[in-house]
């Protein structure tokens, strides 16, 4: 004879808990619950405006990228002056799926805010914390149907990207797959802050404002750590935007992936703890503390971590193969001082062309930003503005070069390292193409939003 299984249950702040273990029962509770916060989302009317504006947004993009990709290859009969430096990345994905930035930003959030916030209005909280299980489980019901959610949208873009292959395009899956994976962060980092927001504030307008306000904040630091260098330029490298532009350039790094997981998940967490109606006010605060501390610690240690793979199929953010190979031997510690300004382009194409791949070959590399001014316009000449210092082993060298091959020859010197012999390497010659968007203003203009009105009709008509 088989005897019962035994469960046990207690009601914690009006919370009931099943007992311990995984059984196939509480799988099928959480699959249940999982369906209805599924069913809740496709009843927002914010994630249905969701759907509708961004086949019109992603469509803009992809129809300008395209028409703007055709001139830069000849396209007219004119010459195809800028076809080596031509990438589908750049001229295509990019500006395609920069509609997604911007829904991840402005948009989604919003859908995020409204699963938590219409709950907390309308005292379905309260229900759904006394089902079975634990509200762990139940927040991460809500987290995987925001996700699913954010899949959906990503239709028009992968249609787009499927339209560019039909007009005879080039693709590089590896720079693809990690542009998609950064919009993907990025749309769990927005759903966090904005699932957080929701359960801190007391209705829907207040978590919109302090979303908007988060968001305001990281442009703020952006443009104030900009070329400035130290803690304040760290702590800028891990806002939404800076964050996506290294998948953007085909960058994947190990400590950018880790820190956008960790305030995700810090956001849904914060949302679990305040929206525990059971605990007092102290314990909340102090979960809140101990949260923010931790991630403080998991902050810093993605800061140490230097690992970084290039997925673009130029190799733009990589010297050539001999010259890494060659700066991987360097094991003193490297100080660059440069005494340019931000806003000087100078210090632009220094950046992009020679610091960012410095970082990823040199473990012990210390950049130092002198000037003192933003635009550098009023900079005096004996104040040594324009130059750029190289430190390494008490020995120090000033170029005002922001060339590649300079500033390795440079760096070599004071290694005492006999530069490389370069081979003739595969230069990349870029995939110029000159075509129309054939038929992407009726796809996007069009059958998307027909399709999407039909839909949401068709739902609402069998309720």
């Amino acid at each position: 004879m088989r005897l019962p299984r035994k469960t046990t249950s207690r009601l914690e702040g009006g919370l009931v808990r099943p007992g311990v273990g995984t059984s196939p029962n509480s799988k099928r509770s959480f699959w249940q619950l999982l369906r209805k916060e599924w069913r809740e989302l496709f009843a927002s009317r914010s994630y249905w405006l969701l759907l509708l504006m961004i086949g019109p947004l992603v469509g803009h993009g992809f129809i300008t990228a395209v028409g703007l990709y055709a001139e830069a290859s000849g396209g007219g009969g004119g010459p195809a002056a800028l076809a080596q430096g031509l990438t589908p990345l750049d001229g295509i994905l990019v500006p395609t799926f920069g509609a997604y930035d911007l829904a991840a930003m402005f948009l989604f959030p919003f859908v995020a805010i409204r699963m938590i916030a219409a709950e907390k209005q309308s005292g379905g909280l309260k229900l759904l914390l006394q089902l079975p299980g634990n509200l762990a489980t139940k927040v991460t019901a809500k987290v995987l149907a925001l996700l699913g959610g954010w899949i959906v949208t990503l239709l028009p873009g992968l249609l787009a990207i499927a339209l560019w292959k039909f007009y005879g395009g080039h693709l590089y899956p590896p720079e693809t797959l990690n542009l998609l994976l950064g919009h993907f962060l990025r749309a769990m980092l927005s759903a966090g802050i904005g699932v957080a927001a929701a359960a801190l504030a007391e209705n829907a307008a207040s978590a919109a404002i302090v979303t908007l306000g988060f968001t305001v904040g990281t442009w703020i630091l952006d443009f104030i750590a900009a070329g400035r260098g130290g803690f304040l330029q760290q702590l800028a490298a891990y806002t939404p935007t800076a964050t996506l532009r290294f998948f953007e350039h085909g960058l994947l790094r190990l400590n950018v992936f880790v820190a956008m997981l960790a305030i995700s998940a810090a956001g849904f967490t914060l949302a679990g703890i305040w929206l525990h109606t059971g605990r007092t006010w102290r314990f909340r605060l102090l979960a809140t503390v101990t949260l923010a501390l931790t991630l403080a610690f998991v902050m810093v240690g993605a800061n140490a971590m230097r690992a970084s793979w290039d997925a673009s199929e130029n190799r733009r953010n990589s010297f050539s193969s001999p010259d890494e190979a060659t700066l991987s031997q360097i094991q003193q510690p490297l100080k660059i001082t440069v005494v340019l300004s931000p806003e000087d382009p100078r210090l632009t194409d220094f950046e992009q062309n020679v610091l960012r791949k410095l970082r990823r070959v040199l473990p012990h590399l210390d950049v130092d930003y002198s000037s003192t001014g933003r635009t550098g316009l009023f900079e005096k000449p004996e104040e040594h503005y324009g130059e750029i210092w190289y430190e390494m082993n008490g020995r120090k060298i000033v170029k005002r070069s922001t060339i590649e091959e300079v500033v390795l020859e440079q760096i070599y010197k004071l290694a005492g390292i006999n530069p490389p012999v370069h081979s003739d390497e595969n230069t990349f010659s870029g995939y110029p193409l000159s075509v129309s968007p054939r038929g992407a203003s009726w796809i996007f203009y069009g059958l998307w939003p027909l399709v999407i009105i039909i839909l949401w009709w068709m739902k609402n008509r069998g309720e």
